[in-house]
Order: C-alpha cells, then structure tokens, then sequence
C-alpha cells in the first residue's frame, strides 16, 4: 500500500483511548467546544479550557470545578503536560495556531471544522450502554456520517446496553470456570449467535402486558 501523499488523502487509525485522568486542552468555549469538553469529561478526562468568554454550561463546570477554565487568549504554554488539544475557536487562523503549537509538544490536536489540521477526529457515535459504534468518513461527509449514525441508532436501540452487560457477565462468569479453552470458546461464539442475541432483544422489546379490562 503507498503511503498518503497529502493530508487530504491520510488515513485515520481507528482506536478506542483512556483519557482518565490525562489532561486535555480545549481552546475555545462556545456551542461545538460544550459538546466536546462534556465527551471529554465523560470519559475521565481532566479538562482546561482556554477563552476569554464561554458558554453558560462551561461557566457552570467551572464553578463546579469539573474543569479549569483559563480565561484569557491560548498561550502555547497551555498545553504543557496536555496529551490532546481541541482547537474549537471560530477563527480558523486561531485554531491552526493551536495545532502548530501542538507539533513540537508532541500533543494530539483536533481543530474543528478542518481536516488536514488533526491529529484525530471525532466520528459519529452511537452509544448504547458500553456498546459504541464510531462512523467516520475521514472528514469528507460529516452529514454522511450524522445520517448513518441516525440509521444505527434506529437498528440498534437501547435496549442493547443492557444485553452487552449482561454478556459482559456472562463472559466474567466463563472465564473464571475451570474448562478446556475450545469449549470456552464454543460457549462464547454460541452467546452471540443471531438466534441467541434475536431471543434476547426480543425479551427485553417485550411490552408489559396490560391486565386492566376495558369496560364494556
């Protein structure tokens, strides 16, 4: 395979990261960067955020002191001892700044809106308990991405999350009985058969049934 020739033409390595407790820079604070510092927030991530204004909800973490909101211009000394930066700016000469300040730091930039200035990118998410489904058209078609995204959600609906919890469990329970190797790999694959996950679901679709008569 030969290898990119430009940015445009780079292919993004699909990876699931631990950001607990890794410091991450988001520059900017309105609508796009809310949405990114709550993702990072989920997921453990000790946030510091770098505007002179910011959104209601970013003023509200603060005084919480879920994050650490810098208020003033990015400085490049921001992102000292950061693992990943977002640049979420509405200018995009701030947010290419912010990716140039990155490089020699060696800290993963994602600049919004714009491609070839990223490290990593954000793909579109469906998220059912522990079960995500990440789509990404490497930049091309973000709206191509949001509708399939749309299209998952419909196919796989949250009753999902408690089927991967209860498979987790399962797997926990085999795992730790004594049994040749192959067996355990048979009674694994057989968890997760069509039938066996179809029957599953199907209970979990299951209305209540209502027992209240109806009056003639």
């Amino acid at each position: 395979m030969k290898p990119a020739t430009s940015n445009r033409d780079r292919a993004f390595f699909p990876m699931l990261l631990s950001l607990a407790g890794r410091k991450c820079v988001v520059v900017g604070a309105g609508k796009i960067a809310t949405a990114r510092i709550e993702g990072l927030l989920a997921c453990g991530a000790s946030v510091t955020v770098v505007s002179p204004r910011a959104a209601p909800a970013i003023q509200r973490l603060a005084r919480e002191k879920a994050l650490v909101w810098r208020r003033r211009a990015f400085r490049a000394r921001d992102l000292d001892g950061a693992f990943l930066a977002v640049a979420a700016t509405n200018s995009r000469n701030a947010n290419s700044a912010v990716f140039r300040a990155c490089k020699p730091r060696g800290v993963l930039c994602n600049s919004v809106d714009d491609p070839e200035h990223c490290d990593f990118i954000y793909p579109a998410v469906v998220r059912r308990g522990p079960l995500q489904i990440a789509i990404s058209t490497g930049g091309r078609s973000p709206a191509l991405a949001a509708r399939l995204r749309r299209e998952l959600e419909r196919q796989f609906g949250p009753e999902w999350a408690a089927r991967v919890e209860e498979l987790g469990r399962l797997r926990k329970g085999l795992l730790e009985r004594p049994m040749p190797a192959v067996a355990r790999r048979r009674h694994l694959k057989q968890m997760v058969t069509a039938q066996a996950l179809h029957n599953s679901l199907l209970g979990a679709r299951k209305p209540a049934r209502n027992k209240t008569r109806r009056s003639t």
